[in-house]
């Protein structure tokens, strides 16, 4: 089995928000009027991996020609989840979360995995399990791909070409998150939840929805850029602490800045945010026409 990782300018009034039906990319140029600096924001979705960033030509060349490369977060040895999991002291009751059936294919299916699962906390286990099933189900990745999510490819494309690397925040942190994001999520919930990723990854006459994946992976989606965030824990709060060194960072460096494609998106992602600072920010195709 392959490995699973755990682990989220404008001047005011130039741009429209963006709709799907009149732009189909994942890929915007970023400038400032001050500076001669050309940096690129790519939004990601971490169930994709090498062989659909490889179709991106534009994208894969701008990442190229960048000085810096910057990711929510970087792969540190002793740093990255699977390490900070696996010396966690509690080990979590699955009895409590899962029946016997579903408790020994999740055992099963994660056996290989570097994560001790026994470790993991429900949350974080959803978010593995789905990702699993993007990839099983969906096929968002084919089976030459890398044991690495679209975030680690482009970090690891970026490392073999000499470029430097910048994460936006800790692994820790992003655990962090994703655990104040849920916290006080009653257990029954979580078991609604994990009964019902597991029953759609065990079952092959489940209903398949991959609605998600191909909205993104055909860039249809809506960038809403004066719409409000839904959630202040894993978007709001994030963008703003981000927002606090990258636009010093775009004025200074010729950057390729890879995030969740939901950063960029409504009025508290980094597109609306930049356009605040006074950045251009314009829209370019991720693939050559």
């Amino acid at each position: 089995m392959k490995r699973i990782w755990i682990g989220m300018v404008l001047i005011v009034g130039l741009l429209h928000p963006l709709r799907a039906q009149e732009f189909g990319t994942l890929l915007f140029e970023v400038k400032h009027p001050n500076s001669d600096k050309v940096s690129y924001l790519f939004g990601t979705h971490h169930a994709f991996s090498k062989s659909f960033f490889d179709t991106l030509s534009v994208a894969k060349t701008k990442l190229l020609t960048a000085e810096t490369v910057v990711l929510e977060s970087l792969d540190i040895p002793g740093k990255n989840s699977e390490d900070i999991i696996n010396v966690r002291p509690k080990r979590t009751s699955w009895k409590s979360y899962l029946d016997k059936d579903d408790l020994a294919y999740v055992r099963n299916l994660l056996s290989k995995s570097p994560v001790d699962f026994e470790k993991m906390l429900p949350a974080e286990l959803h978010a593995t399990l789905y990702r699993i099933y993007n990839i099983k189900k969906c096929k968002t990745r084919s089976d030459v791909d890398p044991d690495l999510s679209l975030d680690g490819y482009v970090g690891a494309l970026a490392k073999t070409n000499g470029k430097a690397l910048i994460g936006l925040e800790s692994v820790a942190e992003q655990l962090d998150i994703m655990a104040k994001d849920l916290a006080g999520m009653p257990r029954r919930i979580h078991k609604r939840r994990l009964a019902a990723i597991v029953y759609r990854l065990r079952n092959e006459t489940a209903t398949v929805n991959c609605e998600e994946v191909n909205v993104y992976k055909n860039q249809q989606f809506d960038f809403q850029l004066e719409a409000d965030c839904k959630n202040a824990v894993m978007l709001t709060d994030r963008n703003s602490r981000w927002m606090e060194t990258l636009p010093e960072l775009l004025l200074r460096k010729n950057c390729f800045v890879a995030v969740g494609l939901s950063h960029l998106r409504f009025k508290c992602g980094l597109i609306a945010q930049l356009r605040e600072k006074g950045f251009l920010v314009t829209v370019l195709p991720s693939i050559q026409s």
